[in-house]
């Protein structure tokens, strides 16, 4: 994923002075500017199958910073997909016919989002592409974490593990994300670009690989018990491109009782740092979800209220076109660093962790 610095952005829809400063943070005082919007914001959510952040944190922090913004609860419309296409194509025109004028959408796959986009367009909403790039789309703008540099982390992170393991010629599998999903591809770019050098001097092995469809867990652990059962149960390290892909992994080792082996993730979900305070997954990669969604919702204000964006300062070729991005830089969890990161963000609560047999794992001022 290439990035450059973006010279000039064209001023939109209505021609007015723009508000409050260039820092990107996008804060939310200066998108409360109190100016009319043009029509309402629509979210387009894709599931809670792939992980539960986009109900437990992202509609959240949609809603938190839209209330900072300004609006009301009439002004603005989320909408989970549950993972069917047809339903977000549906979702999508009941928000242009509610009034929407600025789409965000987390697309299931290019094909059913590059639709939605042009249609969307074509009645008139500004359409704002949010954690995944619809591949050969006409979004207007971008916002998501570098994928790339997240997958970097997960490959320097499993090689860290088994260094540390002291482990002679490991042999990796990797679980990668949904083939429909430019975010899993482009985590994979990163991670093989880390683990290229082991594995072209025959230091490491690739032991297997496969794709998981839809990021789906119980697919998952067929998959990855069937690649136990191809290896004679010889793995050990796992790049899973997400924490639902890692539990996976952990369940189908201790369902054979295998031990554990570094086991990599993503999103930082409650049941991920339970297993990471208990040694049973490596690490996990977070972007800061509150972050992310703040910046998303203040673009789409701004936008809705003819003001100039501002906090856009790179561009991602999505095949079609370079398209105007926010970019959010992803950070590597392990124990020590959870409280700081995560917990410190409310992403996710002690109370949500420290629970059952994980409790005794957790810092002493967590358990109380």
């Amino acid at each position: 994923m290439r990035r450059m610095l973006v010279l000039g952005l064209a001023v939109v829809a209505l021609s007015v002075a723009a508000c409050g400063d260039d820092d990107d943070a996008g804060g939310a005082d200066e998108a409360a500017g109190g100016k009319e919007l043009s029509g309402k914001i629509a979210v387009l959510l894709p599931d809670t199958k792939s992980s539960d952040r986009w109900e437990k944190a992202d509609r959240r922090f949609f809603e938190e910073a839209f209330k900072a913004a300004g609006l009301s609860d009439d002004d603005f419309l989320i909408s989970n997909a549950q993972g069917d296409p047809a339903t977000q194509r549906s979702q999508a025109e009941q928000a242009i016919t509610e009034g929407a004028k600025v789409i965000l959408l987390t697309n299931l796959d290019s094909g059913s989002g590059a639709a939605i986009i042009d249609a969307s367009k074509s009645a008139g909403a500004t359409m704002i592409d949010y954690d995944r790039l619809t591949l050969k789309g006409d979004a207007d703008y971008y916002v998501s974490g570098d994928a790339t540099e997240a997958g970097r982390l997960q490959g320097q992170g499993l090689i860290d593990d088994l260094d540390k393991a002291g482990t002679k010629s490991p042999a990796v599998a990797m679980l990668h994300g949904a083939p429909t999903d430019s975010f899993a591809t482009d985590l994979s770019k990163g991670y093989k670009e880390v683990l290229k050098p082991k594995l072209d001097s025959g230091e490491y092995t690739l032991a297997a690989e496969q794709a998981v469809p839809n990021w789906d867990g119980q697919q998952a652990l067929t998959i990855f018990e069937q690649m136990l059962q191809k290896t004679n149960n010889k793995i050990d390290g796992v790049v899973a491109a997400n924490d639902t892909l890692a539990n996976s992994v952990i369940s189908a080792l201790q369902a054979r009782k295998l031990d554990l082996v570094p086991v990599t993730g993503l999103d930082a979900t409650a049941g991920a740092l339970q297993h990471i305070l208990a040694g049973e997954q490596a690490m996990t990669v977070y972007f800061s979800i509150k972050d992310q969604a703040t910046k998303a919702a203040n673009l789409a204000v701004q936008i809705a209220r003819g003001e100039k964006p501002t906090g856009v300062d790179s561009e991602v070729d999505n095949g079609t076109k370079t398209v105007p991005t926010i970019f959010l830089k992803p950070v590597t969890i392990r124990k020590d660093n959870i409280a700081d990161t995560v917990i410190a963000d409310d992403f996710v609560s002690w109370d949500e962790v420290c629970v059952g047999k994980y409790k005794k794992y957790c810092p002493e001022e967590a358990q109380r």
